[in-house]
């Protein structure tokens, strides 16, 4: 068995990417045509009946037990965990049943999982979420923010976080993005020394801060924020806070999840150390 948070065995992360199913599909086919096909693929359908959470029946033949297994799959494909650790398990245990076998090693599945986005990595006796990167820190107490401020900010990044190691890419996202659009309510009223800030919402209080500061960081950086606030808005875009288009729309995807939130992180951190500067001004 692969190590990795234990609540996903009973709340899944999210679905394995198709083509990754497909993939260890076309693997187990190779593996079989090795040996008996039947008696091959009746031990990859226990493991992936375990997976989803159902008993294994041996079937009458060898073209069922691939329909058989087939529909396992389809059912464990709903846990991309577990989906991923009945593939290694049983790699593994053939292998030592069978050491005339050649299975796919620890290598060849993470380059699987890797050409068809499959969100993780194996790192024995890990699996890894590609989610777990290293997330761009955010000052735990901007001085000229109060208490009650900290504590919704804070709140916020740990929840984006979470998100993101469970797999959940739009959520994280969503998330950052109402953080990004709360932290910008700090400066309403705010004099910046060339005028006030009048706006209520985020795209308002871009506009009056970028008027406030031509030829500045802060004109440049918010423009910036601003592109890329709106792209996620989009329906046609990231499709984050006003849904996405069901025809043109793309679905957001974990390295891209990561990166959005980062971005985004860093605006904040950045928007931050600006609010305190111009509030001390």
């Amino acid at each position: 068995m692969l190590k990795f948070n234990g609540a996903w065995r009973f709340d899944s992360p999210g679905r394995i990417a198709d083509d990754v199913s497909a993939e260890f599909s076309r693997l187990i086919s190779r593996i079989a045509a090795q040996g008996d096909l039947q008696v091959v693929l009746e031990h990859f359908k226990n493991y992936f009946a375990g997976a989803a959470g159902t008993t294994s029946n041996w079937s009458s033949s060898a073209s069922w037990a691939e329909t058989d297994l087939r529909r396992c799959m389809n059912t464990a494909a709903e846990n991309a965990p577990l989906f991923i650790e009945a593939f290694y398990d049983a790699c593994e245990a053939l292998q030592r049943a069978h050491p005339h076998y050649v299975v796919p090693d620890v290598d060849l599945i993470n380059r699987a999982l890797s050409n068809h986005n499959g969100g993780y990595q194996i790192q024995p006796p890990d699996l890894v979420s590609q989610n777990a990167q290293h997330a761009i820190e955010v000052p735990q107490r901007p001085l000229s923010l109060d208490q009650q401020a900290q504590e919704i900010i804070q709140r916020s990044l740990r929840q984006s976080e979470q998100f993101l190691s469970e797999g959940r890419d739009r959520q994280a996202v969503q998330e950052i993005i109402w953080l990004l659009e709360t932290v910008s309510t700090a400066f309403q009223g705010l004099d910046t020394g060339s005028g006030t800030v009048q706006g209520k919402y985020f795209n308002k209080i871009a506009q009056d801060l970028r008027s406030h500061h031509k030829g500045k960081i802060l004109e440049q950086v918010l423009a910036w924020v601003t592109t890329l606030h709106g792209y996620l808005s989009s329906p046609t875009g990231g499709g984050i806070r006003h849904g996405t288009d069901l025809k043109t729309g793309i679905v957001i995807q974990p390295n891209e999840s990561r990166l959005f939130c980062n971005l985004i992180r860093s605006y904040i951190s950045y928007l931050m150390a600006e609010h305190t500067r111009l509030s001390k001004s």
